[in-house]
């Protein structure tokens, strides 16, 4: 692979001084084989007037560049270096620049990503042009501040159908032509072709479709109305707050293979992981996932779309906004008026742990200096700390002057870009409020506060309340006054909720002493809270009698926090769990806490194999085989408690749960040999699949038993199964064949590369395991500088040696970033991991 330059800011501000973008008309020709296409682009532009002659560039990175002409004037091809193109002594006016060129097709879904089905052999390609992957697909002046609007004709095999941005048709010489769009930025264009399955309808007079490759038709349609009324549903809250009307001419989401993100805000064609097309049995709160995603998507039409960022310094002022409007508008316009608590306990979480690792970042940073560096921020931060920032912003300043401030933004700068100081002066024109103070404490600083509750009592018995503050920004919060319920030994009632805004030094007074007091009880701020001693005694006890699900996520929450900050052990949160866990209803607190018992706390906070407990703490676990007892224990109540078939979601939930954590395979393997667990559920794919896995990783299953089930499921889902399962077999030609997969010969796709990594490390065998674990140090770095940002994360976040939680592991890994020069993408994942690896190094030790 060429090395690929990245673009500056400073580039990025001399080309927009320098250049006017008007018109984009690209050509596709998708016929060609299944390495390449032909791209042809004419651009349109105009250069300044205020100086005589000026030097700039086009991005491209073809396979071959056939030609290139300015005003009708050839361009050397030999003089595109790297992924530039230079455009020199452009005079002032008007110009016209033509590329034609072969472009390469992806297998790492960036660019024009191209999958062939397994199931039929039919092919599909779709573009995923973010950040900065246009040239890998036209050419263009890649910046999101060079709006302009595209035109774009298409050539595609027969029986295919093409998507866009715009209403697509197809003509009498078998094209496909788009309706011109507005002006949008350039990493905004989409193309989606292949033989589509589509449901197609109208709403409000625009056409609406959903798309999916054929294998999985019967899939969309059981799930077609749910996916178009939660479309509809979203669609029209949204007119209902914004006086922008939806600005483009059609709304199309398509259900693509392979693809790296959750979904992508194309005007007019949102791209989603087909994984939302859901084969196998989900719980209910998966579906609200998805149709959060779906809710997050449509408000990136007015903020992302309509108004686009100007510089990818603001890429929080798209995600953060699309991700508090998807939860907000999901919980005001749909039958999932719960979502807040998974957003809680799935998304904060995700906030908490980045914000914490030696790469966090101001929500809105200064310093996103290029490209490569802009994209290492979609993590944690922009989504899910951003997110909790707007919704305290909401608090704060009220919805009503929150939305008149949002369209006021979208006004102003319609079809045009804006910065943060541009929403902030939005924002600021719609109250009295001092939001530019908000926004300095807010969102251009890092790290997550603290807040503990100090209770005084007097000798009358009541107490008064004063909040003791780690941290610099203002927050405005409930607190929760929690008695002992009357009727149940293990109940808690609500006495009442307190508004508190934060730093108030004033001492509260609460009347008698409440058994439990809850900061930040609703959520509505981003903070780590702490208990005082008598309530952190009584949620040990009662955890499961709060009433609400949020309640209770915000306490789950504070006692994750507790265990990562070394302040609760580890194995104590497993007795809390195996106490309250079989009470739970909600689905979302349920994955949660399982997730993070298991995948944290028994495989990576406690040792291996450890000592007993000491007397105080006996039947806690203090290593993994206990705690993964603890875990199947935990989930064979909640599989008995679901018998009667009222929770089939927490069934799922511990029945997968369950399957993960078996350190005996006899259970699972006769589940696997019925067909079924007994009373159900019967076992779907996604299940057959798990238990191989797990049978797999204890080694009580071959390599014959896994093709057979890839003969039962040949689908695309089946081929990432089996890898998984290969990988994780306890054999060393097994893991050999696994690693040259992964790390030498290239050929697999980014899902392959993924389901490969995420079985090849398992805890069970680490004396087999322990040369690669020396090996990753050299090959990872090696495969993300071969195959670019992609593979680089994956690399870091699912092929690292998670397991090997030692100080050996940590050292090898600092040498590594201090000796090898990884690259941006690859260090951040390498950055984060290691951070990880010392905290449960910590945690152990304490």
């Amino acid at each position: 692979m060429s090395p690929m330059s990245v673009l500056t800011r400073d580039e990025a501000q001399t080309r927009a001084r320098l250049l006017d973008v008007h018109h984009y008309e690209i050509t596709l020709d998708l016929t060609g084989g299944d390495e390449t296409f032909d791209s042809r682009t004419v651009i349109r532009f105009t250069a300044r007037e205020d100086r005589d002659t000026s030097d700039t560039f086009v991005e491209l990175k073809p396979a071959e560049l056939r030609s290139a002409t300015l005003d009708g004037h050839p361009l050397d091809p030999a003089t595109l270096t790297e992924n530039r193109l230079p455009l020199t002594g452009l005079t002032p006016g008007t110009h016209e620049l033509r590329i034609d060129a072969a472009m390469r097709y992806s297998r790492t879904g960036e660019g024009m990503h191209r999958f062939t089905d397994p199931t039929d052999g039919e092919t599909y390609v779709y573009t995923q042009l973010f950040l900065d992957d246009v040239q890998r697909v036209y050419a263009a002046f890649d910046q999101p501040d060079l709006k302009a609007v595209f035109d774009l004709t298409v050539t595609a095999p027969e029986g295919w159908t093409v998507l866009a941005n715009g209403i697509t048709t197809r003509q009498d010489d078998g094209t496909w032509r788009a309706a011109t769009t507005p002006l949008i930025s350039t990493y905004l264009l989409a193309v989606a072709a292949g033989p589509w399955h589509s449901v197609r309808t109208e709403h409000r007079g625009l056409p609406f479709g959903i798309h999916c490759r054929r294998s999985l038709a019967p899939h969309l349609d059981t799930d077609a109305d749910e996916l178009l009324e939660i479309t509809r549903q979203c669609f029209d809250r949204y007119h209902e707050k914004f006086e922008e009307p939806y600005p483009f001419d059609s709304y199309d989401q398509a259900f693509v293979p392979e693809f790296n993100a959750g979904a992508m805000e194309n005007p007019g064609l949102v791209t989603f992981r087909d994984e939302f097309v859901y084969r196998s049995a989900v719980t209910d709160t998966q579906r609200q996932t998805r149709a959060m995603v779906i809710a997050h998507e449509m408000a990136h039409m007015w903020f992302g779309d309509l108004v686009t960022l100007r510089w990818w310094d603001d890429i929080w002022l798209n995600e953060s906004f699309a991700e508090y409007m998807g939860y907000q508008t999901l919980t005001e316009a749909t039958r999932f008026t719960d979502t807040w608590t998974d957003f809680g306990v799935t998304r904060k979480a995700w906030g908490y742990d980045a914000d914490q690792r030696p790469s966090t970042h101001p929500v809105a940073p200064e310093a996103v200096d290029d490209t490569a560096a802009a994209l290492l921020n979609f993590d944690g931060i922009s989504y899910a700390k951003g997110a909790s920032a707007l919704r305290q912003l909401v608090a704060w300043l009220g919805e009503k002057d929150f939305l008149a401030g949002i369209n006021t933004h979208f006004a102003r700068h319609r079809f045009g870009n804006a910065t943060l100081a541009d929403f902030i002066d939005s924002l600021a024109a719609a109250t009295d409020r001092d939001v530019h103070a908000w926004a300095d404490s807010w969102l251009r600083t890092t790290g997550v506060d603290t807040l503990t509750p100090r209770l005084t009592q007097a000798d009358d018995g009541t107490c008064t309340l004063t909040v003791d503050h780690y941290g610099s920004r203002p927050h405005r919060i409930t607190v929760g006054l929690y008695d002992q319920s009357l009727t149940e030994d293990t109940g808690l009632t609500l006495r009442e909720r307190l508004d508190l805004d934060i730093p108030d030094t004033t001492p509260r007074p609460l009347g008698r002493r409440p058994a439990l007091l809850l900061l930040n009880d609703g959520d509505l701020t981003y903070a780590k809270i702490r208990f005082d001693d008598a309530s952190f005694t009584n949620v040990r006890n009662a955890l499961s009698g709060l009433p609400d699900p949020l309640t209770r996520a915000v306490v789950w929450n504070a006692l994750r926090d507790a265990v990562r900050d070394g302040r609760l052990p580890a194995g104590a949160y497993l007795d809390i769990a195996r106490t309250h866990l079989p009470h739970e209803t909600d689905l979302a607190l349920t994955e949660g806490v399982l997730g993070f018992a298991a995948g944290q706390i028994a495989d990576r906070y406690l040792p291996a194999h450890g000592h007993p407990a000491p007397p105080e703490q006996h039947g806690t676990p203090t290593d993994r085989p206990a705690a993964l007892a603890t875990l199947t224990t935990l989930c064979r109540d909640l599989i008995r408690r679901t018998e009667d078939g009222t929770h089939p979601g927490l069934r799922l939930i511990a029945v997968r749960h369950f399957i993960d954590a078996a350190a005996h395979p006899d259970t699972i393997a006769a589940w696997l040999a019925d067909g079924t667990v007994p009373g159900g559920p019967e076992l779907d794919p996604e299940l057959r699949w798990r238990i191989l896995g797990r049978l797999a990783a204890l080694g009580a299953v071959d390599q014959a038993a896994i093709a057979d089930e890839l003969t039962r499921d040949p689908s695309a889902t089946g081929q990432e199964g089996a890898a998984r399962c290969n990988a994780a077999l306890p054999d060393p030609d097994a893991k050999q064949r696994a690693w040259d997969a992964m790390f030498t010969t290239d050929d697999l796709s980014n899902y392959l590369f993924t389901a490969t990594a995420q079985g090849f490390w398992q805890p069970e065998q680490t004396a087999l395991l322990e040369q690669y674990t020396d090996r990753y140090w050299t090959d990872a770095p090696a495969v993300a500088a071969r195959r670019g940002p992609a593979i680089a994360a994956v690399a870091a976040r699912w092929a690292f040696p998670r397991h090997a939680v030692h100080a050996d592991t940590l050292r090898r890994g600092e040498q590594c970033l201090n000796e090898t020069d990884p690259t941006p993408a690859l260090r951040r994942g390498l950055v984060d991991a290691l951070d990880d690896l010392a905290r449960a190094l910590r945690i152990r030790e304490a």
